[in-house]
């Protein structure tokens, strides 16, 4: 097992550990959350959460039960799950503009008996809560609760003191969704040592997180990134969390610096790449950052040359996973290799494999594989599935890596995406990286199809530069830039021209949707 973890005491709960402790250690008069004109002391949130907790046990919610939260990055989000803590449940966290389809999904596949849902999505999270068998009530937030019941108005006549409900170290407290770029994402159980483990390792002996920082995060609360990263974190030092509910688009992203100055941004590849491309992105002021991180998926080495030279600001990539919770590769402040995922962090073992476990020497690619006290439950009704990636101490991420001499990681894409083309195999980060280095391409996503004699052939979706529109003459233009750049056999057979790729419930290029259209 890893040399160092955080040890908690066998009775413990984040709700202690993220919030209540900092009124302990004196710091209840600091501000914790900035959500537009609104401010929120640690001492604010502490009564907001417990006020959530009081009118979670009026409506029948009982320890160990699930409570699904599908709120816009506000305060109530933070009392709602942080009130779910304090009550001994587990919470699931989820996209408040999901489908009715994805919505009834999650109903019945988290056996919830409560949802937090917002007025303004509550007619269609109503009309998925019709035909559930397990969902009980939903508790409205923010307006009209057309019948059910109202936050606001259960808040007002309940009592912001709340006793929490005493829990253990590896009771199941917050549920996070893995996969769903290929098929329905599935729950991993995660544990209250989790949560604490990968804050101790990452947050604070890694990134160096303090009170001084602010932090502001691209994704939203309900992605496990950024539930850490801009609320766990800033809170376990006393620090403070930037809200905003709107769509991250790189105006809003760009407005939220200029008027809040965080210290940290977190970010994803998607943005990044906007906010580079963006026409007014010269004139940006992001001094007031002492580094931006990116994960969730593959940063391309020439999109992160494109950031350095247009701000100038250290982007960190890692990786990480809901099954180990956050990121356990990282590059660190100071440290940064463009186009690797940095170093593991301290704590975490991880290894590069062969399809039997066996270590492999640096320089080869191979499984990766990671172990650490953050470490899931399993998976939530998938006993095989759970069987498969967790071995021993180990869990099998599905990731290709390679690891250098000085201990560096390299991402080599998913085992799963990979595309045996002409008996050779092709990365599609490879490809699509490559692709990046056009002028024209702003976005892009490679797939495998199966051309008419059922040969596996990439495909390249490509989102172009708004200057740019599409032509026979710029897919052959692609084309050969690829060929003149990589072995010929790389190149993509196809290249369709789209205006934005599709995403998954957690804002991940949906390769399976991809795949789809290409064979329509």
């Amino acid at each position: 097992m890893a040399a160092v973890s955080f040890e908690p005491p066998e009775g413990f709960s984040i709700a202690d550990y993220f919030l209540d402790d900092r009124l302990r250690e004196g710091r209840g008069d600091r501000t914790a959350l900035v959500c537009g004109e609104r401010r929120l002391s640690y001492r604010e949130v502490h009564a907001l959460a417990n006020r959530f907790a009081n009118v979670f046990a009026a409506l029948g919610l009982e320890p160990e039960q699930r409570v699904l939260i599908a709120l816009p990055d506000a305060p109530e989000y933070v009392g709602a799950l942080f009130g779910a803590f304090k009550s001994g449940a587990v919470a699931v966290m989820a996209n408040p503009a999901l489908k009715p389809e994805e919505i009834a999904y999650f109903y019945e596949y988290t056996r919830v008996r409560l949802a937090v849902v917002p007025a303004e999505r509550l007619a269609t999270w109503a009309e998925a809560a019709a035909g559930s068998r397990w969902l009980k009530r939903l508790l409205v937030v923010g307006g009209d609760p057309g019948g059910h019941a109202s936050w606001e108005s259960e808040a007002s006549r309940t009592s912001d003191r709340f006793e929490n409900v005493p829990t253990h170290r590896d009771d199941a407290c917050l549920w996070l969704f893995s996969g769903g770029t290929t098929g329905r994402p599935k729950a991993v159980l995660q544990t209250h040592r989790s949560y604490a483990n990968t804050t101790e390792l990452l947050a604070k002996a890694t990134l160096g997180y303090t009170e001084s920082d602010v932090t502001l995060s691209v994704p939203k609360l309900f992605f496990g990134y950024a539930t850490g990263s801009n609320l766990f974190f800033p809170f376990a030092v006393g620090g403070t969390s930037v809200l905003f509910p709107e769509h991250p688009t790189p105006e809003a992203v760009f407005e939220q610096i200029r008027r809040h100055r965080p210290t940290i941004l977190i970010n994803v590849p998607t943005l990044v790449s906007q906010m580079v491309a963006h026409p007014e992105a010269a004139h940006q002021d992001l001094s007031c950052l002492r580094f931006a991180t990116s994960a969730g998926e593959a940063l391309p080495p020439e999109l992160h040359r494109r950031w350095m030279e247009r701000f100038g600001v250290e982007l960190l990539d890692g990786l990480g996973t809901a099954e180990m919770w956050h990121v356990f590769i990282t590059n660190r402040p100071g440290d940064v290799r463009p186009g690797t995922l940095g170093r593991p962090v301290e704590g975490f073992d991880v290894r590069v494999c062969d399809d039997g476990g066996r270590e492999l020497p640096a320089g080869e690619v191979g499984a990766l594989r990671v172990r650490g006290a953050s470490r899931a439950l399993g998976y939530w009704q998938q006993a095989e599935r759970t069987a498969s990636a967790f071995q021993g101490d180990w869990y099998v991420t599905g990731d290709l890596v390679s690891r250098d001499a000085d201990g560096y990681f390299t991402y080599a894409g998913r085992a799963d995406d990979m595309l045996k083309v002409a008996g050779k195999w092709v990365a599609p980060a490879e490809v699509e990286d490559c692709l990046l280095g056009h002028g024209s391409v702003k976005e892009c996503a490679v797939v495998g199809v199966s051309d008419a004699h059922g040969l596996v052939k990439p495909c390249a979706f490509v989102v172009l530069q708004e200057t740019q529109a599409g032509s026979p003459s710029l897919i052959a233009e692609l084309q050969a830039f690829v060929k003149e750049r990589l072995a010929p056999y790389k190149y993509p057979r196809e290249v369709v021209f789209v205006e934005t790729l599709p995403r998954t419930h957690l804002g991940k290029v949906d390769r399976g949707r991809l795949r789809r259209q290409a064979r329509a």
